[in-house]
């Protein structure tokens, strides 16, 4: 059985579960940038059609029944959080990412990149703290400069 919806039925942060069980799927942050995504289940093929600029995001319901609720988990990426001190540090670290063309994040007073090597010796260059940790972004990495869509 294939089941299509557009969009999502709500978030775990505010569903009613009840008595259902919660089954979760395992997606990927670049998956999250998708219009269109297939997803295996114990309910069968169950398929999303997102609108507009419109995204998957962690606890996303994609199926419900009366047995089972089915929500998307984001896995952790491998990235860089930068902590720059200052705005002037801020602004030329986010210059230096931005002539590599590299998507970036910035998720309150930091910015998170994928991780690479090569990219904390650029916080050391620039005098700004990095730390090489696994976390769940809270949106994927896109270049900005180029949407990209099949539709």
């Amino acid at each position: 059985m294939l089941v299509v919806r557009e969009g999502v039925l709500g978030n775990l942060a505010a569903f009613d579960v009840g008595g259902r069980r919660i089954e979760r799927i395992a997606v990927r942050s670049d998956d999250c940038a998708k219009r269109v995504l297939r997803f295996e289940t114990s309910a069968g093929d169950v398929g999303v059609r997102f609108a507009g600029d419109v995204r998957l995001a962690d606890g996303d319901i994609v199926h419900v029944d009366a047995e089972r609720v089915i929500a998307v988990t984001v896995t952790a990426d491998d990235v860089l959080v930068f902590r720059p001190a200052s705005i002037g540090a801020a602004i030329d670290l986010a210059h230096a990412l931005g002539n590599r063309h590299l998507p970036i994040l910035r998720d309150g007073e930091t910015i998170v990149v994928r991780y690479d090597p090569l990219l904390e010796a650029l916080g050391d260059a620039h005098g700004v703290p990095v730390v090489r940790q696994a976390r769940v972004v809270p949106a994927p990495f896109l270049h900005a400069h180029a949407p990209h869509t099949h539709d």
